[in-house]
């Protein structure tokens, strides 16, 4: 199964950008990303990344994910306090290029939105689901 990644305005209003079913820890999405310096700059960088992308869902298309929020989610990135931050299966906000979640320490907990009357899953490449078979 894929590193899914949703992407989310900021941290207090929270709306939607969309999702990646692939590749979606801090390593795997791109820099100028984790570098935004102003919501605005995040919101282009979000969009341009994902227009490139054949694993995205976007919110025109429906909650791709079989959970009605990111608390499940492997990463939610979001812009908030100047920079982006992320959580990791709904842990508290971190600096994506500084450091990751730990258990002993606490923060700042993302309030994400219901999403489940927009969801809209689907078993196609923007799952991240392998679907292995034998054909005889």
């Amino acid at each position: 199964m894929g590193t899914r990644a949703d992407f989310y305005t900021n941290t207090k209003d929270m709306k939607w950008l969309g999702s990646i079913a692939w590749d979606g820890y801090p390593e795997g999405i791109e820099k100028n990303i984790l570098d935004s310096k102003t919501e605005e700059e995040y919101i282009k960088n979000v969009d341009s990344f994902l227009a490139g992308r054949d694993d995205k869902t976007l919110p025109e298309q429906g909650w791709p994910w079989p959970w009605d929020n990111s608390n499940t989610t492997d990463y939610s990135y979001s812009f908030g306090e100047d920079k982006v931050l992320a959580s990791c299966f709904g842990s508290y906000w971190f600096e994506p290029v500084e450091d990751r979640p730990d258990e002993e320490m606490d923060g700042e907990y993302p309030n994400f939105p219901d999403m489940k009357d927009i969801q809209n899953v689907s078993f196609g490449k923007n799952s991240g689901v392998i679907i292995v078979g034998i054909k005889q």
